[in-house]
């Protein structure tokens, strides 16, 4: 476990213990409302102003293999309101009942060498399940670390750390707007969650590490968070655990690099690259559940060619990443050749390498 998940796993106990009044609880019926709050310590999602110490009832959760968002950690949380489940899908992203709202806050440590140290919120997002659909909310924290405001609009600042080998990274971190979450966070034309799947939960998660934020615990330590919110009448309809997918974790070496690879292409590119999604015309379809060859890229022509394609004939040529176009877009910040298109300024240095070390074992 890297150290700075175990310092957010440290700050997200369930239950705050506190030796006054037991703390407001969650204002669900502001997160329904038609007019978003200005600020987010309005929702009443955590005990505290900075956001380190979530309100009873707002669960941490994890994915096995995430989004990757130039280098930002990511805390995320889900909040279901009482009385309220979340339904079990064997594929795709679970169905979450209206008011259900999950949390998701980008954070750099200031030196990656020293991840519990100085670290920076930058912002939080919120997408919120309305009677109508998901609506998505996104909040910029300010230098002090006190206060997050809501901006449509988006925002685009400089963040600056060290990164885990001792080099100066600045990156050009763009805070995105209402329509581009909406480029991303599609499904049939319709705006939609990409991380919560079965598949992408089904992993242990360890709730009482550590003592960053004080003794805020549950009780519990390790648990596998399926059966957790189960457990927690959080979830219904889950089948048991064992007959449950598990996506791989795209930088665990244990696991298979192929695995890997299409894990990590199925959180990355898959949100666009699906029969649903919003490069559906591409016919590259980048999903887990995606079997055949030729939508997988291998041996596949652009349906476009252009500068993106880089003067390749094909996305993937087996055994050959310098022949194939995936490799080619992922290993650029040029925009109109970069993949993806939106959410990273920066090379994934080494989500770049696995992929081309899946193309590479792939037989001729």
């Amino acid at each position: 476990m890297r150290p700075l998940r175990a310092l957010a796993i440290a700050a997200v106990g369930l239950l705050a213990l506190t030796a006054a009044s037991p703390p407001a609880p969650v204002a669900a019926d502001l997160l329904l409302a038609e007019t978003p709050a200005q600020t987010l310590d309005a929702y009443g999602l955590f005990l505290d102003a900075g956001a380190r110490r979530p309100t009873a009832g707002v669960v941490p959760y994890d994915l096995n293999t995430p989004l990757f968002s130039d280098y930002a950690e990511k805390f995320r949380y889900v909040f279901v309101p009482t009385g309220k489940t979340v339904r079990y899908a064997a594929e795709g992203v679970l169905d979450f009942p209206v008011g259900a709202t999950l949390i998701k806050t980008f954070a750099y440590p200031a030196d990656f060498r020293r991840p519990n140290e100085k670290i920076r919120f930058v912002e939080t997002r919120l997408l919120i399940r309305k009677t109508d659909g998901w609506v998505a909310q996104t909040y910029v924290w300010n230098a002090e670390q006190t206060k997050a405001t809501l901006k449509r609009a988006g925002a685009r600042m400089d963040v600056s750390f060290i990164d885990a080998h001792g080099e100066a990274q600045t990156v050009d971190y763009a805070v995105p707007n209402t329509n581009q979450c909406k480029e991303c966070h599609s499904s049939d034309n319709r705006l939609a969650p990409i991380g919560p799947k079965a598949r992408n939960l089904n992993r242990e998660f360890d709730y009482k590490s550590g003592d960053y934020f004080g003794d805020n615990r549950d009780g519990e330590d390790k648990a596998n968070q399926i059966v957790r919110w189960t457990r927690l009448g959080l979830l219904e309809g889950a089948p048991a655990r064992a007959v449950i997918p598990a996506t791989a974790r795209w930088d665990d070496p244990k696991e298979p690099v192929e695995a890997r690879a299409r894990a990590y292409l199925d959180a990355n590119c898959a949100h666009c690259h699906n029969p649903r999604g919003m490069a559906s015309n591409s016919g590259l379809f980048l999903n887990l559940e995606e079997q055949r060859a030729n939508h997988l890229g291998i041996g596949k022509n652009p349906v476009a060619a252009g500068r993106g394609a880089g003067g390749l004939a094909v996305s993937i040529r087996p055994g050959d990443p310098d022949a194939s176009i995936l490799a080619y877009r992922m290993a650029s910040k040029e925009p109109g050749v970069m993949m993806p298109e939106l959410g990273r300024s920066v090379i994934h240095r080494e989500g770049v390498e696995l992929v081309r070390a899946y193309i590479a074992g792939m037989k001729r």
